[in-house]
């Protein structure tokens, strides 16, 4: 037998023996039965080859004239480690290039999932009610963007990053169930669920199509279901001067007890 080059492909190995020991661990501890209570990290710029893993995109890359630009930040006394996705919007159209009838966004997201021996290795988070981002804006009309192994390929979940004190760093949280599908930035019906089993990537764009400066910091984004083991949860709230979006506007359950979950298992 002749592997494949995907087989042969660095890395392959260590994610596949690491994607057995994450489904072998929920297997035993029957993680399957219970609401989990430690968060699911996503992004985390806590170093500055974080950034490797994801992908900066503009309408630069069809001729359009925004910048983008994405860079690294160290932790501080007063800000975490984090990203700056920043850069100036343009919608002047390229004069050699007819076709292209829209321009001025800017965009990042994460790399396409690696393969594994047991196939892409997506995130699954569906067991989780929120996704939680610690970030500060500058107040403009960014869109949080989720993409996940659908049917339709160029289908995007997106969802609002509303700033409540810009300038500021913040948390807040976002229902997975309150994200919107779109396609090609356009709402689309029918509305369907997404698919929070098979997500591919995530990110964050500006489409508001607004000449002019941008500038969000990033440090991290991850799936929590906000209960009181969520460490990353807490620490972000004591580095952020911001309100805690989404927490207040319900009560989270609290996690089977053992007991509970052997009746369940039963």
């Amino acid at each position: 037998m002749i592997p494949s080059p995907r087989c042969l492909a660095p890395g392959f190995l260590k994610r596949s023996l690491d994607e057995f020991k994450r489904v072998s661990t929920i297997a035993v501890k029957l993680e399957g039965l219970t609401t989990p209570g430690r968060p699911f990290p996503l992004v985390f710029f806590d170093k500055p080859e974080s950034l490797s893993d994801c992908k900066p995109m503009s309408d630069k890359d069809i001729g359009g004239f925004s910048t983008i630009h994405f860079d690294h930040h160290p932790a501080t006394s007063k800000e975490p480690a984090h990203s700056r996705f920043h850069g100036e919007i343009s919608t002047k159209l390229p004069v050699d290039r007819p076709q292209i009838q829209r321009t001025g966004y800017a965009a990042w997201r994460t790399l396409d999932r690696p393969f594994t021996i047991f196939g892409r290795s997506l995130w699954d988070i569906d067991p989780f009610e929120y996704l939680a981002v610690q970030f500060k804006s500058d107040g403009r009309k960014y869109f949080i963007n989720v993409q996940t192994e659908s049917i339709v390929p160029t289908d995007i979940h997106q969802h609002r990053l509303y700033a409540k004190s810009p300038g500021e760093w913040e948390t807040v949280l976002i229902k997975w169930s309150e994200f919107v599908r779109t396609n090609h930035g356009q709402v689309v019906e029918p509305q369907r669920e997404m698919l929070t089993q098979k997500v591919r990537t995530i990110g964050i764009g500006l489409i508001d199509r607004q000449p002019g400066p941008y500038d969000l910091s990033i440090s991290r984004m991850w799936a929590t279901n906000a209960y009181d083991a969520d460490d990353i949860l807490k620490e972000a709230l004591r580095t952020s001067k911001g309100p805690l979006e989404g927490a207040r506007t319900a009560e989270p359950k609290k996690p089977p007890k053992k007991e509970e979950a052997e009746k369940i298992l039963i």
